[in-house]
């Protein structure tokens, strides 16, 4: 069992220039998604021979962890609940307005239906017809997309960025953009609020927030949180230094709902706000439209596209150019936001997965359904798109020697993670919960993304025996190298830093003196266990 915290594996120097000369990769002209020289993990047991384990945490980043038993979620749905109450002197049409506003069209012929008492009788025949029709119509469109089978839970936890959605007690996770402050939505459908150096808690609740699915916070604002949720976007506004209090943790702290937006479809599986924070852009698996929202006009406009069955993951490249829509099916888009046209992808097998972006938008590393490998698009301006798809990367599996014995590494890419400084990548790998020497574990490479795009083997993040990554996601602006943020299986939200050295390392002072007193830029810099191995 590894002790706590969580302990990273780097290679050694000796290593790295064993391997660094293959794996330097130049894209094709070719508009298809197309195999080249790859990068294996096989290429990883040379590095094992220079294995160093560090283990350092910052002290001052809260490490919370939560537990299914102290967590109740909610066992039965809203409209169930609902009608355990039911008062039995609503009239049909009181029952009928209801229904149309909790399940639309459905809703309202399945009430009058039902009531064929009540009711004459070619109007309850007549809505029996119409409901058999339109249930066959969503039986032939679900025998095309078969996602739009599952219940409003079971689409979101497919679709979900943390893996086990629904076994999990952590839901979605967020940092800040500009401050060391993070939020993390938790089974009892409870938004919590951390922040390094604070004892403050603020937490969030609403009868509106449930199945919450994906959590952002506004750029270039320091208290505005967008939460997805099932039926509905929630604003929250959290201002600790509001003179307007209400008591959490035993500290003062201002929350209030700024704002909820209300959609005509459910789940809402993701969102995104724009770098500069004026739009945001939000998702069904059930719509094929993009809803992009004026948040402060609280209008919005749909992006719509035929095909596809929807739209499950947004991603806005870091200049605003581009904005990446994923689909359920073998299908993505990448649009430009200056005219709003895309560019339609149809992948091989499955639907696109998770994608990251390079700091300066013009590479975009995605992962597929059911694929052990990554795929890189390149962009070269503004308005034209890429040309090319390469496969950069295969992560098969491979097994390494190990003190327990064989150790396997590799499998489906679930989850991707690039750092902003275009250091680091991180790559969530599925492993096989029926072998025990086979876990989930997170990949780490070295990446660098001009002249041209390189990606080299760094190591592997693990977790303590039993615990297994769910969702990870770098701090976007730690000053000393790159922080990976981990939300593992047993509840536990955990930071793995990436020191990056400098020259007084060497001389003997600790890595966080020697970063402490480090102001440069350290972007040529490697890992300082690199150079101390």
């Amino acid at each position: 069992m590894f002790p706590s915290p969580v302990p990273i594996y780097t290679d050694g120097s000796d290593a790295e220039d064993h391997v660094s000369s293959a794996f330097v990769i130049r894209h094709r002209k070719k508009r298809n998604i197309h195999h080249q020289t790859q990068l294996s993990l096989a290429a990883n047991a040379i590095i094992l021979a220079g294995v160093v384990c560090v283990w350092l945490q910052p002290c001052d980043l809260p490490s919370p962890q939560f537990t299914r038993d102290t967590l109740k979620g909610h066992s039965r749905p809203e409209s169930s609940s609902r009608s355990a109450f039911l008062d039995q002197r609503d009239t049909l049409w009181m029952r009928s307005a209801g229904a149309w506003r909790d399940a639309g069209l459905h809703g309202l012929l399945d009430e009058i239906t039902n009531s064929a008492e009540e009711v004459p009788r070619f109007l309850a025949v007549g809505s029996a017809c119409v409901l058999a029709l339109l249930r066959w119509a969503s039986s032939f469109h679900g025998s095309l997309f078969p996602h739009l089978t599952l219940s409003s839970d079971e689409m979101v936890a497919e679709f979900s960025q943390m893996l086990d959605w629904s076994d999990s007690a952590l839901r979605s996770f967020a940092w800040h953009p500009h401050t060391d402050k993070f939020a993390v939505a938790l089974l009892d459908d409870s938004i919590r609020i951390y922040k390094s150096n604070s004892s403050a808690t603020p937490t969030l609740k609403h009868r509106c927030q449930r199945s919450v699915c994906a959590l952002q916070w506004k750029p270039l604002c320091g208290s505005a949180l967008a939460v997805a949720c099932q039926s509905c976007l929630l604003i929250w506004h959290v201002d600790p230094t509001s003179l307007s209090t209400r008591y959490c943790s035993n500290t003062s702290v201002s929350l209030s709902l700024s704002l909820s937006l209300s959609l005509s479809v459910s789940p809402i599986t993701s969102i995104a706000w724009s770098p500069t924070g004026s739009l945001l852009v939000s998702a069904s698996p059930v719509d094929t439209a993009m809803m992009v929202w004026d948040v402060a006009a609280e209008s919005a406009v749909p992006l719509q596209r035929v095909g596809g069955g929807g739209v499950t993951y947004l991603s806005w490249s870091p200049d605003g150019s581009r904005l990446l829509a994923a689909t359920p099916s073998a299908l993505f888009r990448v649009w430009e936001t200056r005219m709003w046209t895309c560019e339609r992808w149809p992948c091989l097998k499955g639907s696109c997965q998770s994608a990251c972006w390079s700091p300066d938008g013009g590479c975009l590393l995605l992962s597929m359904q059911g694929e052990r490998v990554i795929y890189a698009l390149t962009f070269s301006d503004l308005t034209g798109g890429s040309k090319a798809a390469s496969v950069v990367a295969d992560l098969s599996e491979t097994s390494f020697p190990g003190p327990d014995g064989d150790l396997t590494v590799g499998g489906e890419v679930c989850s991707l993670s690039w750092d902003p400084r275009g250091e680091r990548l991180a790559v969530l790998l599925k492993g096989d919960s029926q072998a025990v020497n086979h876990p989930s574990v997170i990949a780490v490479f070295k990446t660098r993304s001009s002249p041209v795009f390189e990606l080299l083997p760094c190591g592997f993040v693990m977790g303590e025996a039993g615990a297994e990554p769910r969702f990870m996601q770098f701090h976007p602006h730690f000053q000393h190298g790159a922080l990976l943020t981990v939300c593992w299986s047993d509840g536990r939200i955990s930071h793995v830093p990436f020191y990056f050295s400098s020259a007084g390392l060497l001389g003997g002072d600790s890595p966080q003196q020697a970063l402490a007193s480090n102001t440069a830029d350290h972007s040529s810099n490697k890992l300082y266990t690199e150079q101390i191995s």
